[in-house]
């Protein structure tokens, strides 16, 4: 039975036919009917199958992240397989040689997904190698454990894709492809002890396809909080060409997260965006329109449910076959899209709203401590973001429509677990490196640390612009400075003198004694912007320990590794 806007569409095409063009249409769909096609499956490779002359010395165990987590699960399964006496090797792939999946006989890739369904940069190397080449992996028995966002269209698609092309060169599935979402800690276990099964122990149960069928529980999905603006503070002066909002969110019930955590939130659209989309398109707001099989008015649709800033390349390219227009691959607003590449013909807006992706959550590092500020509410530093479009201020959804919110609005959001960034053991010192609105998870670690009396030394590098207009929570780090919580603090900014001085110049002061504490066994934690922040950063401490070790750089870099490879460098970059 057809419903909602197929149903639609089909009504549309009946109503304008002939009698002689609905006979034709009748004849078609009956051979159709008729020919029964089977579906595009994938090439077929005869699956893995256990059997008890299979062993398994060895598996090597790859992961592409960007927050952590898929390294943090890897590293999880390679000590389970250890424990059944297979040798592991891990590796992260952006270290990895795709030409080396010749040498493999068993492999476990971990794999999470950013952006648009794309890979993290630093297994983009390796997607792309394995997509452009034909490599024959006949040989190679395997399994992709797959990470995502269920919010986003395009779910663990990266991890999907490295799953398919495995196959199609000829590898073998020792398990099917499993898709973790944000909570993933019992679905990715749950999936490693089916694959050490179907690999290691033939008799543990029924199979198909070679593949141990394990039942998982049923899960309830992501848990939504609702919550209250309950402050909203501009953290920035006058003067200040930034926006930098502390955000506290009340609950009535108690929020289960912990410092390192982020939370989720979905924001609406701008009603001036949609009211310029409307009258592009000749919408008075109150037309019935579907969206996933569900009756919308026109209106709530648009505000509530449908990206559309700055849509992506695929997006635009879907909207350029529906005008039959030839548009370059780039991503633009919608209403930019609408007005620049318009459709010659009035256009159908159910067919515009089948192409468009749903608004994505946002993810916002959380800056409070459960110990210190009570589980009914959550913190969050939210900078706002503005950027230049032909000569206009534009701003990014997500954040302009929490600095606009006013205390007493109700807002829902989820939390988003980051195991790989937590806190360390009471006695181990901490150095905290967090340019602008990096410093959020590093003000609910303090926070965290002084409400549960924990006796390591905490060392902090803040930087923005100006000391004047920028310094972002003076009064907590100054007032934690003077309680001894925070042991030191260094501070960069960069315009209140003629050469621009970063968070990285500041280490570079305190080189001798840095390397001390790291070598003390201090854990590094590196939170902001990704690019160029963290490669300079990360940059600076190979330099530091380069330098304090008088060892060459590959070899300080190697000892960085170690530390993040032992838990001791983590980093939440963005």
């Amino acid at each position: 039975m057809l419903a909602g806007p197929k149903l639609q569409s089909l009504n549309e095409l009946l109503q304008g036919a002939s009698r002689d063009e609905l006979i034709w249409i009748s004849g078609y769909v009956a051979a159709l009917t008729a020919a029964q096609p089977q579906a595009k499956k994938e090439a077929a490779v005869k699956e893995f199958v256990q059997d008890a002359s299979f062993t398994m010395p060895v598996c090597t165990v790859v992961y592409g992240t960007e927050t952590g987590n898929s390294k943090k699960i890897a590293t999880d399964f390679s000590n389970k397989l250890k424990k059944q006496g297979v040798q592991v090797k891990l590796k992260s792939l952006d270290q990895y040689k795709a030409n080396d999946l010749a040498k493999e006989s068993c492999m476990i890739v971990v794999m999470s997904t950013q952006g648009d369904g794309d890979p993290p940069a630093g297994a983009k190397k390796f997607y792309d190698q394995i997509h452009q080449n034909e490599f024959a992996l006949n040989h190679l028995k395997y399994g992709v454990l797959a990470l995502g966002d269920s919010a986003y269209p395009l779910f663990c698609k990266a991890g999907e894709d490295v799953d398919i092309r495995l196959h199609q060169l000829g590898a073998r599935r020792i398990t099917n492809l499993k898709k973790c979402d944000t909570d993933f800690d019992g679905d990715a276990s749950a999936w490693i002890d089916e694959f050490i099964a179907a690999a290691l122990k033939p008799e543990a149960a029924p199979t198909m396809n070679g593949a141990v069928k394990v039942k998982a529980p049923a899960k309830p999905g992501k848990k939504i909080y609702d919550g209250t603006i309950a402050t909203i503070i501009n953290l920035n002066d006058r003067g200040s060409s930034k926006e930098t909002y502390h955000i506290e969110i009340a609950t009535e019930e108690p929020i289960t997260y912990e410092p390192g955590d982020s939370i989720g939130i979905v924001a609406k659209n701008n009603k001036t965006a949609v009211n310029k989309i409307f009258e592009l398109l000749e919408l008075k707001g109150d037309e019935e329109l579907y969206y996933k099989e569900q009756p919308y008015r026109s209106f709530e649709l648009f505000i509530n449910k449908l990206n559309i800033q700055f849509l992506p390349e695929r997006i635009v390219q879907q909207y350029a076959k529906l005008v039959k227009k030839d548009i370059p691959s780039v991503k633009m607003d919608l209403a930019d899209l609408l007005r620049i590449y318009p459709a010659d013909q009035k256009l159908n807006p159910q067919q515009l709203v089948n192409i468009l992706d749903p608004i994505t959550p946002r993810l916002y590092s959380v800056s409070s401590s459960p110990s210190a500020h009570g589980e009914n509410e959550v913190h969050v530093t939210v900078s706002r973001s503005m950027f230049d479009v032909g000569g206009q201020t534009r701003y990014g959804l997500c954040s302009d429509f929490l600095s606009c919110l006013e205390e007493g609005t109700s807002l829902q959001f989820y939390v988003n677990k980051n195991s790989s960034f937590r806190l360390p053991d009471s006695s181990s010192d901490m150095i905290m490196i967090g340019p602008g609105t990096g410093i959020a998870p590093f003000r609910a670690f303090l926070y965290e640390r002084d409400a549960q009396g924990h006796q390591g030394r905490n060392w902090l590098f803040f930087g923005e612009q100006h000391f004047v207009s920028d310094f972002l929570y003076q009064t907590d780090l100054v007032s934690l400075l003077d309680t001894k919580v925070l042991t030191k603090l260094n501070v960069a900014f960069s315009r209140d003198q003629k050469e621009k001085v970063y968070v990285q110049h500041k280490m570079l002061q305190q080189a001798e004694e840095l390397f001390h504490w790291i070598e003390s066994g201090a854990h590094i934690y590196l939170c902001g912007c990704k690019d160029p922040m963290s490669y300079d950063v990360e940059k600076t401490l190979t330099n530091i320990i380069s330098t304090h070790k008088n060892v060459s750089e590959e070899s300080a870099l190697e000892y960085l590794q170690l530390m993040e490879e032992e838990g001791r460098y983590h980093k939440d970059v963005y």
